[in-house]
């Protein structure tokens, strides 16, 4: 009698139990979602750190967290940033147990997003600081020292840019010259145009004038080069310019910037040297305002120095145009400067 009362009972109650299957499909379709939410969260990181590297061939500076124990909260949507946007980007070398910027570029994200601006600075470019003035690479090897410490170079050298410019540096990046090679070979090779032949005092390399593709080796090898140029480091800043604009040419064409499976093999390659700091901003959000500056083929600008170095071997600021150079970067109007001057642009082809 009791067991037929608790059959009654179980039955009333699997009656009253909505089905299985609809729930089990509802749980396996968040699961999905989730994954591919966080999923995207990461593409866009990777995207902006491949990015950052294809504007100028340098790997973000600072260190990744570590990876979390718990699962990661859903993320919440974020909206690109407005205004003009200032990234840094240095290359670094070392030798002789030292680490020195060699290249340092600007890269400036106008509000409207219609190009990029590759500003140069040149390393020997004397800068304000604590005792006087400075070279603006000392900045970088005197806080970096012969250590690892990327992170601690970057830091002081986004101060010092920020005083020099009076804008904000947004975000950073930083290459040393190995991470540069493996990523130039992972994209296949980076298509560089040069007015004037190039010969390499490290390697007796020759570079023809005219358009040519380069690997890794030879790429890294042009960019170190500045002995026997006309202008010396000048045109070393020049030739790197030519590279970072060839360079996002190159991921443009092959669509490795929208496409997640070609950025995935990227990152396998390229992965453990690539890091990016995004300042306030979020990974996504920069990557949303990077990826339609970087649309148009970017302009590169010089900025402008006095022909001669001091007695120092340091080049200052040109007191002509350096003012105004200034002006049109803090309000925003470096197309306009770049078509009143010209001379101060890089060309490409």
């Amino acid at each position: 009698m009791i067991e037929d009362e608790l059959r009654a009972a179980f039955a009333r109650i699997e009656e009253s139990t909505p089905p299985v299957g609809p729930v089990r499909a509802a749980v396996d379709r968040a699961v999905i979602i989730c994954r591919r939410r966080r999923r995207r969260v990461r593409l866009a990181g990777t995207a902006l750190a491949v990015a950052a590297v294809a504007l100028v061939g340098f790997t973000a500076m600072a260190p990744r967290p570590p990876v979390p124990t718990a699962a990661p909260a859903l993320p919440t949507p974020v909206s690109e940033p407005t205004g003009a946007l200032n990234l840094l980007l240095l290359g670094v070398d070392q030798s002789a147990g030292s680490r020195r910027a060699d290249s340092i570029l600007l890269v400036h994200l106008p509000a409207d997003r219609s190009r990029l601006y590759l500003v140069s600075l040149p390393r020997d470019l004397l800068v304000p600081s604590q005792g006087g003035t400075e070279k603006l690479n000392a900045t970088f090897s005197r806080a970096a020292g012969s250590g690892t410490d990327l992170a601690a170079g970057y830091r002081t050298t986004r101060e010092a840019v920020a005083r020099l410019t009076g804008v904000r540096v947004d975000a950073g990046a930083v290459l040393t010259y190995p991470g540069a090679r493996e990523l130039t070979d992972a994209v296949g090779g980076v298509p560089v145009c040069l007015p004037e032949p190039v010969r390499s005092v490290h390697t007796e390399r020759r570079f023809p004038a005219g358009c040519q593709r380069l690997d890794g080796a030879a790429a890294v090898d042009l960019l170190r080069q500045r002995y026997g140029l006309r202008d010396g480091g000048l045109d070393r800043d020049r030739n790197a310019a030519r590279y970072a604009a060839g360079l996002l040419h190159q991921l443009r064409e092959k669509g490795t910037l929208t496409d997640p499976a070609q950025l995935g093999r990227l990152l396998v390659r390229i992965g453990p040297a690539v890091t990016t700091d995004t300042g306030d901003m979020s990974l996504p959000a920069l990557m949303a305002a990077d990826g339609r500056a970087a649309a148009a083929e970017p302009v590169t600008v010089a900025f402008p120095v006095l022909a001669e170095r001091t007695g120092h071997g340091a080049y200052e600021p040109d007191p002509a145009l350096s003012p105004g150079f200034l002006d049109a970067l803090r309000a925003d109007r470096l197309a306009q400067w770049a078509a009143a001057h010209p001379e101060q642009v890089t060309a490409l082809r």
